[in-house]
């Protein structure tokens, strides 16, 4: 399945929002600029049926999308595929929360290029005992250089909980920016994320899971995702839901102690303010059909 669309919609990537306060080499700027693309998250409710069709898909505040956006995505999740579920040995119908990421990318014909490249279904609830829950998360430090910058950026944080609910480790999985500027400057947005991010994250404590079959594991990796957003600063305000904004996506990451990769399909569209076990009983809704990726 090609998840794609081209549009004749008039983004221009000169709008796309630009890191001034730093000194480089124009071209580097221009060529970072070249790859930037505009993001929309949408969220809804979709139904899959017992075989594991699609049939029924409720998008929050169509009224905001434009006709094509809105047909485009009826389209193409009305025609996926999903795992079926079974509870106590039978198929029975599933209803679940969705968030999915469309990425547009101007062509040089004056259209733009719309993908789907990104879904979630999961659901965080401070109350599942099968999983790993959050005690206290303290809210990470804004880094002044970025706000200052009118910078936002999110965090996608992988976090190493032992047996007594405490960060044995921190990583940064990935960062993806809402601006775009020299290579040189947007990695020193990175790391300021990551950094603050990460200082964070080491102090923070979890409820380890008392009933599944988790319960007794050594330890557990969570993920979470950190959001830097701003509703004032220097020419900044938060983007309308429906509303394309720029996306940056940043260089993904392993966690250390990890002997394999946990890359997640819509890592990056996990509900904020959630943890995740990366590692554990299979939850939610299994997409078979795959999201097309150029």
């Amino acid at each position: 399945m090609r998840s794609s669309l081209c549009l004749a919609l008039a983004l221009a990537v000169g709008s796309v929002a630009a890191i001034t306060a730093f000194d480089a080499p124009a071209q580097t700027t221009k060529a970072v600029r070249a790859t930037a693309e505009a993001s929309m998250v949408l969220t809804g409710t979709i139904d899959v049926a017992t075989d594991g069709s699609v049939s029924n898909l409720v998008l929050d505040q169509r009224e905001r999308l434009t006709p094509t956006i809105a047909g485009f995505v009826d389209g193409t999740i009305r025609s996926w595929r999903f795992e079926p579920t079974v509870q106590d040995g039978r198929a029975v119908s599933v209803t679940a929360p969705i968030r999915v990421r469309l990425l547009g990318k101007p062509a040089a014909d004056g259209t733009m290029e719309v993908r789907m490249t990104g879904v979630n279904f999961n659901v965080y609830s401070d109350k599942d005992t099968d999983t790993v829950t959050r005690r206290e998360m303290g809210p990470p430090s804004y880094p002044q250089q970025a706000f200052r910058n009118g910078v936002q950026g999110e965090v996608v944080l992988l976090i190493r909980v032992d047996r007594n609910g405490n960060a044995a480790d921190v990583a940064t999985e990935q960062v993806n920016l809402g601006v775009v500027g020299p290579e040189r400057s947007m990695r020193q947005m990175r790391d300021l994320f990551a950094n603050a991010s990460t200082a964070a994250a080491r102090k923070w404590t979890f409820a380890p899971p008392t009933t599944g079959k988790d319960k007794d594991a050594a330890e557990w990796t969570v993920r979470t995702v950190v959001s830097y957003t701003m509703s004032d600063g220097p020419g900044v305000q938060p983007t309308p839901y429906g509303v394309w904004k720029p996306f940056i996506p940043g260089p993904r990451q392993p966690a250390p102690w990890r002997q394999q990769d946990v890359a997640q399909e819509g890592s990056d569209l996990l509900p904020a303010g959630g943890v995740y076990m990366v590692d554990g009983a299979n939850r939610g809704l299994r997409l078979l059909t795959a999201l097309a990726k150029d």
